[in-house]
């Protein structure tokens, strides 16, 4: 990073960027890694939230492939991590979203653990956060709000897309908003930075809807 990029990192006004993320994703978590790195070049402060590929598939989920429709049922592990996330967020904050999605994350996509009871328990206490969340996991007590914050993502972007959602100030002040990027391995320092440049150019132009191609790879952990 040059000495131009340090001075605007460290001395502007940070862009809040905020992100929408379902746990059970790992695309989503190519991409909340790829912002890490954004808001180490980048003025970008990353703020997270929740939304559910359970509630966005509930009702189509004679669609979905049948390796993945048992975890979107009703009591799958879908929805098991989000109820814990938002119980998280209403009991201790927002702020904590960012270390429990690392510890899920790390724990589900990097190590490859069960995704039970046992592996989230853990990865609260990571976080720093009472295990007696872990109960949230398996009831519909905070489903509320697991909706609420759901929807607030998806009604910047629609239907038709999944997880992440981002959301960024634009120049006239209202919010830009877009799924993705999807992108494997995450990139890194100025890739990093040259990949946000970019998304921000490309979902800030009036009318534009789509790029895409189609995945060679899976996601890369690394």
């Amino acid at each position: 990073m040059s000495s131009h990029e340090e001075i605007r990192v460290t001395a502007s006004e940070k862009t809040v960027a905020d992100f929408w993320f379902d746990p059970q994703c790992p695309w989503a978590w190519m991409t909340s890694r790829w912002m890490l790195e954004v808001e180490k070049v980048r003025p970008v402060e990353v703020r997270w939230h929740v939304m559910s590929l359970a509630v966005l598939n509930e009702n189509k989920l004679d669609e979905i492939p049948e390796e993945y429709r048992e975890a979107l049922l009703p009591g799958g592990s879908a929805w098991v991590s989000v109820r814990v996330c938002i119980a998280a967020a209403k009991k201790h904050g927002p702020e904590v979203l960012g270390a429990l999605y690392t510890a899920l994350g790390t724990r589900f996509h990097v190590q490859g653990l069960p995704r039970d009871r046992a592996t989230i328990e853990a990865a609260l206490v990571e976080a720093g956060l009472p295990v007696e969340l872990a109960d949230a996991g398996y009831t519909d007590a905070f489903d509320e709000e697991l909706r609420a914050s759901h929807q607030e993502g998806i009604d910047k972007v629609g239907q038709d897309v999944g997880t992440p959602v981002i959301a960024v100030p634009g120049a006239d002040g209202e919010q830009v908003a877009f799924f993705g990027p999807v992108v494997t391995p995450a990139p890194k320092g100025e890739a990093a930075a040259r990949l946000w440049d970019g998304t921000l150019l490309v979902a800030s132009t009036p009318g534009f809807y789509e790029i895409k191609r189609t995945r060679t790879q899976g996601p890369i952990f690394d």
